[in-house]
């Protein structure tokens, strides 16, 4: 449980070292929105709490809400890229006789070849915007060689943002802790394992956890309920661990992992200014606020 809430703290530090290019964040802030964000996921479905985050810490730093949602989206960029990588490393470890399902296989080869678009089309935006600013810093919105070259306000922006996080010297130690992110929540699964007696290597563990992260990655019903079972589940069933004990231990490590988060969710949202009452209004206000790019009305000390 330790280990599972130091992944979130690092996650808030990761943050924190992709925003530096837009002004001075402060960690607490940071880290105290990705738990209030946690716990909204934990009581709202369809994961409202990547938005909610990312409008809160806007209003609380002063930072264009765009330049803080582009960041919450490398954030995700790199997660796929690392839950992807480290996955395919992981599965060589796998006991050879052990047949893996089709669809498993297929899945992953599909999640693999998307994780390499993405970041194949992210790379190549990059370079080809440091090629074209620092040739004319005015190639965006001026003229260059007789021609316009003008984007739309909010692509040009989101784009410069994006050059901005990728190019900074704070994305290589931001990508460093990404790999951090993921160890610890290894480390808090793999002695959950043991607390529940299943004698199993810590790869298994990161399989596991990588399969669980991966399903419940798209908005799902609140606190993923019955799809992180699932896919828990789904993960032991490449390990000699029988259905049954597979899925009590998901509801073992379901409830052990959520319960210091809520916990922990439910004092940042107190700490923010916010309620559950308001809570709930600032999620079903989401949309419109998105558009406004307004500063929530609350304070954070």
């Amino acid at each position: 449980m330790f280990f599972d809430v130091l992944s979130y703290c690092v996650q808030g530090l990761r943050w924190k070292l992709l925003l530096t290019p837009f002004g001075r964040v402060r960690l607490i802030r940071t880290t105290r929105a990705v738990f209030a964000g946690l716990f909204a996921n934990l009581v709202f479905p369809l994961r409202p709490g990547e938005l909610l985050r990312a409008v809160l810490l806007s209003g609380w730093e002063e930072i264009k809400f765009g330049r803080v949602l582009g960041s919450v989206g490398v954030e995700r960029l790199i997660d796929l890229v690392v839950a992807t990588a480290t996955l395919a490393v992981a599965l060589l470890f796998v006991e050879p006789d052990r047949q893996l399902p089709a669809r498993f296989r297929t899945v992953a080869d599909a999640l693999g070849v998307a994780a390499l678009l993405l970041l194949a089309i992210l790379v190549g935006v990059i370079l080809f915007l440091e090629y074209k600013l620092s040739g004319d810093p005015n190639y965006f919105g001026g003229k260059a060689a007789g021609k316009h070259h003008q984007l739309p306000n909010r692509w040009m922006r989101a784009l410069i943002g994006l050059h901005a996080m990728g190019t900074a010297p704070s994305f290589y130690p931001a990508v460093l802790f990404s790999l951090l992110l993921p160890g610890c929540q290894m480390v808090a699964l793999w002695c959950l394992m043991k607390a529940y007696g299943l004698a199993l290597p810590f790869l298994s563990a990161a399989v596991v956890l990588l399969v669980i992260n991966l399903g419940i990655s798209l908005p799902n019903a609140p606190a993923n309920i019955g799809s992180y079972q699932f896919f828990c589940v789904l993960g032991l069933s490449l390990f000699p661990v029988e259905r049954s004990t597979a899925t009590g231990f998901s509801i073992f490590a379901f409830l052990a992992l959520t319960f210091p988060v809520a916990l922990l969710g439910f004092a940042a949202l107190l700490r923010s200014g916010l309620s559950l009452r308001t809570l709930r209004e600032q999620i079903m206000n989401l949309p419109s606020e998105v558009q406004k790019r307004p500063a929530p009305s609350t304070t954070c000390p």
